[in-house]
């Protein structure tokens, strides 16, 4: 069976490997894939995960069975659409459904009329008028750039003068593009987070086990936000009780609430929670699995992926038994130093193969390949998930497993999981 997962980052690397356990009739390619997705996948890095015609052509002329399109640039881009126009079943939300993540405000609007607990907020296409709400704003505030921004798009600004250079960079200075030609000014929540992944084809919804994931670049959550810098699972305020609130009041409403406007979502729904005081609320949606959330999810599921991935496109979840696992996980991403701003690339990554312990999946996020020597290549290098028993033996294995590792100016959070082992 001739599969296809379009994406280059670490996600992409956790669902290959997910898909090739105990899957030996797969033959599994990746557009453009990375120096570690190479040792388990064919990768085709003359072929961008933005350029969806070529994607589509090149999955209907290798015979392509099956495709997992799991970046939201190309979700978002409609990549989904051009597969099924070739004839090709995917994982993944077509083009209109993928705008619960492309478009804060379609998300925003949505949560709006179908009463799905959020922030409040506001939006504005024109700086001036943002930038007058902000006076007259409590502070703290939220400022987001309504498209993709590779996970940055998001401002927590403390103070007026932070706010303002928020709005101003976004709309004017433009530094996520036509991303920022609108923004949302939101109510600054605060309590637990809370990252659910979720698989739906659309009627039923069925939540994976629940993580934490650490934003900022520094330990102690300070410095910037990034794409993420490491996570774990389950995270402890993730309670049945909170569960079952969450599917009454968010998950299913907005699988019914994108029904209703004819939105369709199949594929992995992501909820990004904050539980307040006043219960639980979305904080954001993304259309695909969380980076690096996927990378402690899937190696706790039992169920074999691809199973759950056709039931999900032929629409009958609710005939696969979804497992996970008791245990938890931990993944600690090694960045390249300077991340998530100026850095430099190009360095060999040293790996100590031997004292890796066999629980111990290290996912390449930011690699190449280089005359035969893995190298990196972007900010977010390497993802190091351990998974054990009990959340404490899972992050001090994930640790240990990163002191093996080295290349030059590399850099991690030494705090992954704190918060949670003290919940």
């Amino acid at each position: 069976m001739n599969i296809l997962v379009v994406g280059s980052g670490g996600r992409e690397h956790a669902i290959i490997k997910k898909l090739k356990e105990g899957r030996e009739d797969l033959k599994i390619f990746a557009i453009p894939g990375n120096g570690g997705i190479a040792a388990d996948a064919v990768c085709l890095p003359e072929i961008s995960a933005k350029d969806i015609d070529a994607i589509a052509d090149f999955a209907e002329m290798n015979r392509i069975d099956f495709a997992v399109v799991a970046p939201d640039d190309p979700l978002v881009l409609g990549a989904v659409d051009k597969l099924h126009e070739k004839g090709i079943p995917c994982f993944g939300p077509d083009k209109k459904a993928a705008r619960i993540e492309g478009s804060k405000v379609f998300a925003k609007m949505l949560m709006k009329k179908y009463n799905i607990p959020t922030a409040s907020y506001e939006v504005f296409d024109n700086a001036d008028d943002a930038l007058s709400c902000i006076k007259t704003s409590k502070l703290p505030i939220v400022i987001k750039a309504d498209g993709l921004a590779l996970g940055k798009g998001v401002f927590i600004c403390n103070d007026l003068a932070s706010a303002e250079k928020a709005v101003k960079e976004i709309m004017l200075n433009k530094i996520f593009g036509d991303s920022g030609n609108k923004v949302v000014i939101e109510e600054y929540l605060t309590g637990p987070e809370v990252s659910v992944l979720c698989f739906t084809d659309g009627k039923t919804i069925v939540p994976m086990v629940s993580s934490m994931d650490h934003k900022r670049a520094l330990d102690g959550d300070e410095g910037l936000n990034t794409g993420g810098m490491g996570t774990i699972a389950p995270n402890p305020y993730f309670t049945e009780e909170v569960a079952k609130e969450c599917m009454e009041k968010i998950f299913m409403p907005t699988i019914n609430a994108m029904n209703a406007e004819d939105s369709k979502f199949k594929g992995c729904l992501y909820f990004g929670l904050m539980l307040t005081e006043n219960g639980p609320k979305v904080i954001e949606y993304n259309c695909r699995f969380g980076d690096p959330e996927t990378q402690v999810v899937l190696p706790l599921l039992k169920t074999d992926l691809l199973d759950i991935m056709i039931a999900t496109e032929n629409e009958c979840l609710d005939s696969v038994n979804v497992e996970f696992s008791n245990g938890s996980a931990c993944c600690v991403v090694i960045a390249s130093g300077g991340y998530p701003q100026k850095y430099n690339t190009g360095y060999e990554i040293k790996i100590d193969e031997a004292s890796i312990a066999d629980n111990i999946s290290i996912f390449h996020a930011g690699t190449k390949l280089v005359d035969g020597k893995t190298v990196t290549s972007s900010g977010r290098v390497l993802g190091v998930t351990a998974v054990a028993d009990s959340l404490k033996e899972a992050i001090d294995d994930a640790y240990k497993a990163c002191s093996y590792i080295n290349f030059t100016d590399c850099y991690y959070r030494k705090d992954i999981g704190k918060r949670a082992l003290e919940a």
